[in-house]
C-alpha cells in the first residue's frame, strides 16, 4: 500500500498525515519569511538569480500577457517578468501571507504596483477562474506541495489554451560523485547557515530533505505530461542542481 493510499505523505524525511503537511510547510515559510531572500543568496552563492534569469530567457515575456506566479511569496519571478514586459500583468499567489508581506515591502513592489497583485491561495485549489492566465510559473515551490499532481492539474486548468507552464526547482545531478559532494554541502552547511542567519535550523533541514525527496528530471517531466501538458521539455542548470521544466496547454 502506498503512502497516498494510507493518507500519508513526506515532510522532508518524515512521514506525516497528508492533511498536516500544508500546515507544517506554512509554518516553515512563516518562520523564514523575513530572512528568505538573504538565505537564498547565501545558500546558492547568488546563483538562484542566474537561474531565475535563465527562466525569463526561456519564457520570453511579452506585453499583454497575464502571469500567475504560484508559491511566489517575495515576488522575485514576478518582478523579473514585469521588468521584461512592462505592459504585462502578474499575480503572485502564495499560501503564506507573511511571504507576500515581505514581497510587498521590497522596493520593486512600489514601482510595479499597478501591474501586480498579491493573493493568498493554495496551489492545489487555486482561487482563479479556468482559462485566465497566459503563463504559470512556480519556483522552488512545487516540491513543498502535498499532492504535486493536483497542483499540476490546477496549473493546466487556469491556463488559457496556448498557455505555458514553467517550473524552476532543485533537481538531481546526473553524476553520482558530484551528487554526493553536493549532498555533503547541503546537509552539513545549509542547516547551520539557517541557524546562524535565520535562527532556525529545523526549517532549513526540512528544505534540504525536501530537495532529496523530489522526483528526478525525467520522472517530473512525466508528471507534467500526465497533467495534460504537451511539448514538455527540461533544461538542467548548474549541472542539474536545479532544472527548468516547460510545458504547453495546447
Amino acid at each position: 500500500m502506498t503512502d497516498e493510499d494510507q493518507g500519508t505523505t513526506h515532510f522532508g524525511y518524515q512521514t506525516v498525515p497528508e492533511g498536516e503537511k500544508a500546515g507544517m510547510v506554512h509554518g516553515v515559510f512563516t518562520r523564514v519569511a523575513s530572512r528568505y531572500d538573504i538565505m537564498n543568496d547565501l545558500m546558492s552563492g547568488g546563483v538562484h538569480r542566474i537561474w531565475k534569469d535563465a527562466m525569463m530567457d526561456w519564457l520570453a515575456p511579452r506585453p499583454g500577457q497575464r502571469l500567475l506566479d504560484v508559491a511566489g511569496g517575495t515576488g522575485d519571478v514576478a518582478f523579473r517578468f514585469l521588468k521584461r514586459a512592462p505592459a504585462a500583468r502578474a499575480v503572485v499567489c502564495d499560501m503564506t501571507e507573511s511571504m507576500l508581506v515581505a514581497g510587498r515591502q521590497r522596493a520593486e513592489a512600489d514601482h510595479l504596483a499597478e501591474n501586480l497583485d498579491w493573493v493568498v491561495g493554495d496551489a492545489m485549489a487555486l482561487p482563479f477562474e479556468s482559462n485566465s492566465f497566459d503563463v504559470y510559473t512556480i519556483s522552488f515551490g512545487i516540491r513543498n506541495v502535498t499532492r504535486i499532481p493536483d497542483a499540476l492539474r490546477e496549473a493546466y486548468r487556469v491556463l488559457r489554451p496556448g498557455g505555458r507552464l514553467m517550473v524552476l526547482e532543485f533537481s538531481q545531478i546526473p553524476n553520482d560523485l558530484m551528487q554526493k559532494a553536493y549532498d555533503l554541502y547541503s546537509f552539513n552547511v545549509i542547516p547551520v547557515m539557517g541557524q546562524i542567519v535565520a535562527g532556525d535550523r529545523d526549517s532549513y533541514q526540512y528544505l534540504v530533505e525536501s530537495i532529496r525527496k523530489f522526483p528526478d528530471q525525467e520522472t517530473f517531466a512525466g508528471m507534467i505530461r500526465d497533467a495534460g501538458f504537451d511539448q514538455v521539455k527540461y533544461r538542467n542548470l548548474t549541472l542539474g542542481i536545479a532544472a527548468l521544466h516547460s510545458g504547453w496547454k495546447i
